[in-house]
């Protein structure tokens, strides 16, 4: 089959398309003919390696240890293993695979895909898992999302920020999204009460005050942040590739974290990593119409460093997401 490889950590032009061999369904797991593939921040860590504390988690130290790139997927599923009753070949699905799923097809834990919905298009599924779990339990789970309450989203116009726009207008919040010029419009249609765009003014010099911060971004220090934080607020952290490239962005994360042990103002960087629970949760408020994937643009799958090029660049509308 082919697929998406890289066989040394590096820039995109280390991603290449090769022949690779075919997966093969474990007990309790399927593999999917792959139809579209979405694009997400783990990405870029995994063909980088950085921040280098990454490579000491597991995921190879001088290269990666999978070499086939991706995490999520939509497609049909090919052919199941033992003890797999949920599923059978022929079914439409999505979810978050295993070994990669920029390939023609994927493998993966069946009971981290879900049944995809009749009215959602591959392309538009592959755009939901990774993304739209985070922003459900930053929201929630970390910033403690309450209805009515004022959510500030930076970052509003990317893959998880327009996701948690929607997720919080679900929870009749009051949404200030921050955005690009190119973004302000997209990011309106969502559901937005306020946005700013952020080349002509920054909101954190504003008299606003917001009992959620989710900053998606990256790029602004916590002090700024704190500025526009409610007394009883909360900062959630989540994605941006800024820091060294020895710890990234932990010491900002875990700064803020032990800072707010003393204070009535927390700061708070879950690590997101998806559970079945999820993917069944955005599979609901996917079939619902409570959200609504953005995809950017899409690429055919020798497009894939393209894909990352443009993602660099920090102008992808939503998700990016290759067509397989």
């Amino acid at each position: 089959m082919k697929a998406i490889v890289q066989d040394r950590y590096g820039p995109a032009g280390v991603l290449r398309e090769a022949e690779a061999e075919r997966p093969e369904p474990g007990a309790g797991e399927i593999v999917v003919r792959v139809r579209a593939a979405g694009l997400d921040p783990s990405v870029w860590h995994l063909m980088t390696g950085l921040p280098y504390m990454m490579r000491l988690m597991g995921f190879g130290l001088r290269r990666p240890k999978d070499r086939v790139r991706g995490w999520d997927a939509a497609g049909t599923v090919a052919a199941v293993g033992a003890g797999v009753t949920r599923f059978a070949p022929g079914d439409d699905v999505f979810g978050v695979g295993s070994g990669g799923t920029f390939a023609e097809y994927c493998r993966g834990a069946a009971e981290m895909f879900a049944a995809k919905p009749a009215g959602v298009g591959f392309e538009a599924a592959a755009a939901v898992p990774t993304s739209a779990i985070t922003a459900l339990r930053a929201l929630r789970d970390a910033g403690g999302l309450r209805t009515g309450g004022r959510v500030l989203v930076l970052g509003a116009g990317g893959g998880v920020g327009t996701f948690a726009v929607q997720l919080a207008k679900a929870r009749q919040a009051e949404v200030t999204g921050v955005c690009g010029t190119d973004k302000t419009e997209l990011v309106r249609s969502l559901g937005a009460d306020h946005v700013v765009d952020y080349t002509e003014r920054d909101v954190t010099a504003g008299p606003g005050r917001y009992d959620l911060v989710l900053d998606t971004a990256g790029n602004r220090p916590l002090a700024a942040l704190r500025r526009v934080l409610a007394p009883r607020g909360t900062i959630v952290l989540v994605g941006g590739e800024g820091g060294d490239r020895w710890v990234g962005d932990l010491r900002r994360s875990l700064g803020g974290s032990v800072r707010s042990l003393f204070s009535a103002r927390k700061v708070k960087a879950p690590y997101v990593r998806p559970r079945p629970e999820d993917v069944e949760e955005v599979r609901g408020l996917l079939e619902s119409g409570t959200i609504t994937p953005v995809v950017g643009r899409t690429y055919p799958l020798a497009g894939a460093a393209e894909a990352v090029r443009d993602w660099e660049k920090g102008h992808t509308r939503g998700k990016s997401v290759l067509v397989v």
